[in-house]
């Protein structure tokens, strides 16, 4: 008998998984098949070989199939016996890591974390994660816990569990350790670092603006480093140390007087990028379930640096 796609596909999320994990726990890298070669002694080169080739190891939550990818002390490596493991494959989403509990991901610009009332379309980051997660189960459940602006790319995370999601939201200042995000701004930036602060509001016409009286809006703390500056343009890392709509784009054209390349919303000029040159770079949280410190880091976006 021959199945259509979608035949193939739910008769595939209903095969059980039958995974069994190891954890490096020597103080040395080792490569990936000779860890699998000694963890599983009884297992065939062969069987390894197909195991790498057909998806059926994770390290870190993460499906790989090199066979010299390094192992190093503290990974934890997933075999699934009995099927491979679902693979997201999406040209502007990437897996950056995945657990039982959260999966974090490299989301591309002009891609919606979620639909809004303004702005309907068939695709966001939740429903790409939502489609993937339900083909491994279609139990499966995903979970907002924050978003990225649409022409922002980067790092972002979601929830598997209602669980997590509500320890991640309900802790957010304590249980998000440090994001960073990178930006390359129209002008020069005069000061290598320093701090804004100021009062974010927003009108009845939904535009955000800055103010420096309390009664305008609330309280908004950027903190910034120059990392370089080139041809009337300023690269420039930001950190939050509050999560106001806007902030970073506002604080750039606002406090700084440097718009971010691309935001013509904001008074920047057109980008030869053809996009908003900002990028969420680095994320750290404790895990909501293990309370593992999780750190995550993208390179700076070629791109910006060409700029």
């Amino acid at each position: 008998m021959i199945r259509n796609n979608n035949q193939r596909r739910n008769f595939r999320s209903t095969l059980p998984d039958k995974i069994v994990s190891r954890t490096n726990t020597s103080e040395e890298e080792v490569p990936l098949m000779q860890f699998v070669s000694e963890k599983f002694p009884d297992s065939k080169r062969n069987d390894i070989k197909k195991w790498l080739k057909y998806s059926h190891l994770r390290v870190n939550g993460n499906v790989v199939t090199a066979f010299d990818y390094p192992v190093l002390p503290g990974d934890t490596v997933e075999l699934n016996f009995a099927r491979p493991f679902v693979v997201l494959k999406h040209p502007r989403l990437k897996i950056v890591y995945e657990d039982d509990d959260i999966i974090v991901v490299n989301k591309g610009y002009g891609l919606l974390s979620v639909d809004n009332d303004s702005k309907r379309t068939k695709e966001t980051a939740y429903s790409i994660l939502r489609n993937y997660v339900k083909e491994v189960n279609p139990l499966n459940k995903i979970f907002i816990i924050h978003r990225l602006d649409r022409d922002t790319s980067g790092l972002m995370m979601f929830a598997k569990t209602m669980q997590a999601k509500e320890a991640m939201q309900h802790n957010w200042n304590n249980m998000v350790l440090a994001r960073t995000y990178v930006a390359v701004l129209d002008g020069t930036v005069k000061e290598d670092s320093g701090v804004i602060s100021s009062y974010i509001g927003e009108t009845s016409e939904h535009e955000v603006f800055s103010s420096q009286n309390p009664s305008d809006g609330k309280k908004a703390v950027t903190r910034f480093k120059v990392l370089r500056r080139a041809h009337g343009k300023t690269l420039v890392e930001f950190s939050l140390d509050t999560g106001r709509k806007n902030q970073i784009r506002i604080h750039a054209a606002s406090e700084l007087g440097c718009p971010i390349s691309g935001d013509r919303r904001y008074g920047g000029t057109h980008s030869s990028l053809n996009r908003l040159a900002l990028h969420a770079r680095s994320l750290r949280f404790a895990h909501p379930a293990t309370r593992r410190d999780m750190n995550f880091e993208t390179p700076i976006p070629a791109g910006f640096l060409k700029l």
